[in-house]
């Protein structure tokens, strides 16, 4: 099973700006150097949309975030964003919107709708439209 490693700090951080703006889908980025596959810089986006049934990255703010980490040789390590009222499981529109190969899709649930708690933080990988659950291991650093 894939595996995404993930410093404590980064989950906190992602974790909170879900709860932060809940009832709203909260969408996000984690940078990190090209090739090495570790997250590292937490990048809290703007749902431009607004919605909590719907995310969507600002284009001007991905377009300026996307020359930073070129400019930082940086990638995307984490895609993230909440489902404030279903599980952290990605959508049909996630799926679809997931053009990233390297990237883990995180979701995380900020509806009270199981046992695993309000919180639910679910990581995944999605190539050509398939969708693969992966282990989350939370470290204190690297």
């Amino acid at each position: 099973m894939p595996t995404l490693t993930i410093t404590q700090a980064l989950f906190d951080q992602i974790v909170a700006h879900a709860r932060a703006d809940h009832p709203d889908e909260a969408c996000g980025v984690v940078a990190g150097p090209e090739g090495e596959g570790r997250p590292e810089r937490f990048i809290p986006m703007l749902n431009a949309a607004r919605s909590p049934t719907f995310y969507e990255f600002d284009s001007q703010d991905l377009f300026k975030l996307y020359r930073e980490m070129d400019d930082r040789d940086e990638e995307p390590v984490i895609i993230y964003h909440s489902h404030t009222a279903t599980e952290a499981y990605p959508s049909r529109t996630d799926i679809s919107y997931a053009n990233e190969p390297g990237a883990h899709y995180v979701l995380v649930s900020t509806a009270d709708s199981d046992e695993a708690g309000p919180f639910q933080f679910r990581s995944y990988q999605i190539l050509d439209g398939e969708v693969t659950e992966e282990e989350v291991k939370v470290v204190e650093a690297y």
